[in-house]
């Protein structure tokens, strides 16, 4: 069976990954330095004959072996945690993802690297395909992220234009779901938790900013095939799903789920927050056969239904 290095795997996305590719009978080696990532993710593997994890910080080494792929979901993805992370958001975009292809040239592993539509900034184009080259403030307070992930696709395609690596790029739109910390100030925890907990809940702007959310485990198999299929090195792919929300509609159907009254506040828009989200998945259709499943009010619910177990348990985070 293949042997993969799923680096950031105590996070969100990197924690259902881990468990997709375990369930195939992989065998995984999993990394993260528990800046953002949940000891209490890693432990929900520990038993597992084939799982192995390292906790290692990738911008200093990495856990050496013969891998087939390497998947780097290793990196700060909420603006609340990038933030407050500015330095090391930059440093494990940069060092961490070299030194992660350095290990892939030299095992002749497949890389795929979790990119964001953040690499879109500010959109002028919408819906944003994959040749759009984005509307980014490079010394924005965002740009820690925003740049940090556009000088990864750099580096990452670099290795792959003058090395021959087999690499792949997902450009990760909105995603949410289980394991997402109570704590993440993404806009589904933020309500779950404000509304949970008796509180407004916080709408930035006027809510008729758009964006668009795939349930994770839609968000997982877009990631497993654009990692394994053949003949898709060097690709760069919008993963995420096309039906767009406003934050102000989003609001409401939580409160409706949870069956609590309507309580919002009303804050400035942060700097260079987008204004409209959503991808064109036409490129992960042809080439990937895929697109999401989950309808987002039921992937909603399943969502906030662990929101109400974890909240009921007394636990802020995950």
């Amino acid at each position: 069976m293949p042997k993969a290095l799923v680096a950031g795997n105590a996070g969100f996305i990197g924690t259902h990954f881990t468990g997709y590719l375990l369930r195939l009978g992989w065998e995984v080696v999993g990394v993260d330095n528990f800046s953002t990532g949940k000891r209490e993710n890693v432990r929900i593997y520990a038993g597992e004959k084939n799982f192995t994890f390292y906790e290692m910080d990738i911008t200093e080494e990495v856990p050496k072996d013969d891998y087939d792929y390497i998947i780097n979901l290793a990196s700060p993805a909420s603006p609340k945690k990038y933030l407050s992370l500015p330095v090391d958001t930059m440093l494990v975009n940069s060092i961490g993802v070299k030194n992660l292809l350095d290990l892939a040239k030299e095992v002749g592993a497949v890389f795929l690297l979790a990119s964001t539509s953040e690499v879109y900034g500010d959109p002028l184009v919408h819906p944003q395909t994959e040749d759009y080259w984005g509307n980014v403030n490079p010394v924005g307070p965002r740009s820690v992220y925003d740049e940090g992930k556009r000088f990864a696709e750099a580096i990452t395609m670099a290795y792959h234009r003058y090395d021959g690596l087999p690499v792949r790029i997902a450009r990760i739109f909105n995603t949410y779901g289980p394991y997402m910390d109570v704590a993440d100030g993404r806009i589904i925890p933020n309500f779950a938790y404000q509304a949970l907990t008796g509180r407004p809940l916080t709408i930035y702007g006027d809510g008729s900013q758009t964006r668009s959310f795939c349930y994770v485990s839609d968000m997982v198999e877009g990631l497993f095939r654009l990692l394994t299929y053949e003949g898709l090195d060097g690709e760069v792919v919008n993963l995420g799903n096309p039906d767009e929300r406003t934050v102000l509609e989003v609001a409401k159907l939580v409160v409706k789920i949870y069956g609590v009254p309507e309580n919002f506040t009303f804050l400035p828009l942060p700097q260079d927050d987008p204004k409209r989200r959503r991808p064109d998945i036409t490129k992960a259709k042809r080439l990937l056969g895929w697109e999401p499943k989950v309808p987002f009010e039921e992937g909603l619910r399943m969502t906030l239904e662990w929101y109400r177990e974890v909240v009921d348990a007394g636990k802020r985070t995950v």
